[in-house]
């Protein structure tokens, strides 16, 4: 029902605007409470902290996990390549 009368919305927006800087506030990294947490999990898959202990502090199983952040964990298939060939001396 919120979400269909805008006053969820109107709500998160009149927050976002007393708490944030404009600068903040601009940015499309919080514009919604989940998008600050998407932008976390996904910031810490690609640093490397492995999928079971992102899936661990998200409160997620591993399968949820990844069926919502697969490209994340493909995006990172040439960092992986990478170690691997280092590793290897090569």
């Amino acid at each position: 029902m919120w979400r269909l009368c805008g006053c969820k919305a109107s709500l998160s927006d009149k927050a976002r605007r007393a708490a944030l800087t404009e600068r903040e506030y601009a940015s499309p990294v919080v514009r919604r409470p989940y998008d600050l947490r998407h932008s976390c999990l996904s910031i810490w898959l690609a640093a490397g902290v492995p999928a079971p202990q992102v899936a661990a502090w998200a409160g997620h199983s591993i399968k949820v996990l990844l069926d919502i952040y697969a490209h994340v964990v493909t995006d990172l298939e040439d960092a992986a390549l990478g170690r691997i060939d280092t590793l290897w001396g090569w």
